[in-house]
């Protein structure tokens, strides 16, 4: 019997959960929001916002399903409700010796003077600084409770703490002035120092306003080949009534994140035509893959656990978690191993 005329059945539409994801424009989840990479079973509604506006949103207002997290603000997370759960994936990393601004009128030459200055920190529960703190620590002698910290808006004045802080008395900390900046107080010799993630507005066109490591490069060199560290800022993390409800949202984004990521190593690598709108970038490329390997922004969490181990130290000693954290329990445990063939 001839089929002609017959109507074919419908292909069923398959439903996928529609998920809110806020992250920044980076090269390395541009592919997830350009739909070059799906996410399994999602309709992916990719956010590019800046990172403070995420943070802020989603730690006051949980406002997203995932998001791009502070690494810190998340092993606060854990003492205030455990709000979220990560996935071992890491949008933003940075070496932060270059990230520390002085007023060289303040008699800092090296880290150890700044034994006793008051410094600026935007936040003090922010990850750059609290990366800053535990390098100082750890590699120059410099104690976390040796210095004053004032926090507040580095361009801007009235920025809060994200999250409410509940520090040990051997902590110096207060806030700024309602109407002052971090950035002005450096200038005016109102703070010694600042440590913070953007440089500030006054870098380059105040002359007494420098970096502590104004040669930054090689120092953050010999830090990864003594420490095999290249600080993790930011991870992704779930809402946890997500997470509970899709269970294999974890995996499925984790994927889909490695994935987008093997465009940017690929892109980079490329000799052909430059990327990255830097003249120099093969170069730039070259050098990291012979110092720091083939991978060399691992994700996943063998490949960082003992970054991630730095961290939680740094976090518990600068009063910021109340325990050390176990790097394990701050992923989905789903993330944690992968099927073999």
């Amino acid at each position: 019997m001839s089929n002609r005329g017959r109507k074919r059945p419908r292909k069923k539409h398959v439903a996928k959960l529609s998920l809110s994801l806020a992250c920044w424009d980076y090269d390395r989840t541009r592919a997830m929001r350009d739909g070059r990479v799906q996410v399994d079973g999602v309709d992916l509604i990719y956010q590019a916002l800046e990172v403070e506006e995420t943070f802020f949103r989603m730690l006051r207002h949980r406002e997203f399903d995932a998001c791009e997290m502070s690494f810190s603000s998340y092993c606060v997370s854990k003492f205030k409700g455990d709000p979220f759960i990560a996935i071992p994936v890491w949008p933003s990393r940075f070496f932060r010796h270059s990230c520390i601004y002085i007023n060289t009128n303040s008699g800092i030459r090296e880290p150890k003077d700044l034994i006793g200055k008051r410094v600026g920190n935007p936040e003090y529960q922010m990850t750059a600084p609290a990366w800053i703190r535990g390098i100082l620590a750890d590699e120059y002698g410099v104690p976390v409770d040796s210095v004053q910290y004032l926090t507040g808006g580095e361009e801007e004045p009235g920025r809060p703490e994200k999250i409410a802080l509940d520090l040990p008395p051997n902590i110096k900390l207060e806030p700024i002035g309602p109407a002052d900046t971090l950035a002005q107080m450096l200038i005016d010799g109102k703070i010694d120092a600042l440590y913070t993630a953007r440089k500030p507005s006054c870098y380059g066109t105040v002359p007494h306003v420098k970096r502590l490591f104004e040669d930054y490069v090689p120092v953050e060199q010999a830090y990864f080949a003594k420490t095999k560290i290249f600080p993790i800022m930011h991870t992704v993390v779930l809402r946890r009534d997500v997470y509970e409800k899709n269970r294999w949202l974890a995996n499925a984004l984790y994927k889909a994140f490695v994935e987008a990521q093997r465009f940017t190593y690929k892109d980079l690598h490329n000799t052909a035509s430059l990327q990255a709108m830097l003249p120099w970038a093969s170069a730039e490329e070259e050098a990291a893959r012979k110092l720091m390997g083939d991978d060399y922004w691992p994700y996943g969490f063998a490949a960082n656990k003992h970054v991630l181990d730095t961290f939680t130290r740094y976090s518990f000693e600068q009063g910021l978690s109340k325990r050390k954290l176990d790097p394990e329990e701050l992923f989905a445990p789903e993330t944690l191993e992968a099927f073999k063939i």
